[in-house]
């Protein structure tokens, strides 16, 4: 890491001061509910392939190797859409993860398309890199509180993806309904997106009025 200046106006009020900013918690609410898909999946992903599609649990560990390969993936490729065109980056990535999580329901009944699907779920990871350079941009002069922050909220849609998961499971669904669960928090984060970009909006065109 490169040597960083010290921050000599730095102190707990101002970081404290993203919490009241509109764009960090749209933005921390999206990452909480966005990426909520692939924990839904990976959070029951042996279960559903051993009881649902007949896989081996001596191939546990390859799951994790293919789930990890698809992780990989999905960062390199998230920050290279980052760098490219980051407020496109999003919608489009939550729109990829909706619909390999959505489809996951389907391949899930077989081991081989279950287990090529674990991996492309795993590329859902794409969206990381984009929220976290979002929340940096938005959060101005406090920005170890919004690194903090990103940290939260991903374990917030770790424990909210599996809970919700696992309702759905306990509601007498398949175990592959992990999937439509991960669908329909990927869409929830698309309006959660497209809502916070509307307020940014009125809120230019508000202060741009009274300029």
């Amino acid at each position: 890491m490169p040597i960083q200046p010290v921050d000599t106006l730095a102190s707990p009020v101002r970081e404290l001061s993203a919490l009241l900013k509109q764009r960090v918690l749209v933005t921390l609410a999206l990452a909480c509910i966005g990426c909520g898909g692939m924990f839904a999946i990976f959070s029951y992903v042996m279960p559903t392939l051993t009881l649902q599609a007949g896989m081996s649990e001596a191939l546990g560990p390859l799951v994790l190797v293919i789930f990890g390969l698809g992780s990989i993936a999905g960062n390199l490729i998230g920050g290279r859409m980052a760098d490219k065109n980051l407020m496109r980056a999003i919608p489009i990535i939550l729109l990829w993860c909706g619909v390999i999580q959505g489809l996951f329901y389907f391949a899930a009944n077989n081991v081989w398309t279950g287990l090529l699907f674990v991996g492309l779920v795993g590329t859902s990871i794409a969206l990381a890199p984009s929220l976290q350079t979002r929340l940096m941009d938005v959060a101005e002069d406090a920005q170890t509180m919004a690194a903090s922050l990103n940290h939260a909220a991903f374990n917030g849609a770790n424990a909210l993806g599996a809970w919700l998961a696992g309702l759905a499971i306990s509601a007498g669904f398949s175990w592959s309904s992990t999937g439509l669960v991960g669908a329909g928090l990927a869409l929830c984060g698309l309006v959660i997106f497209a809502a916070g970009r509307w307020l940014e909006k009125r809120t230019y065109s508000a202060v741009a009025q009274r300029a």
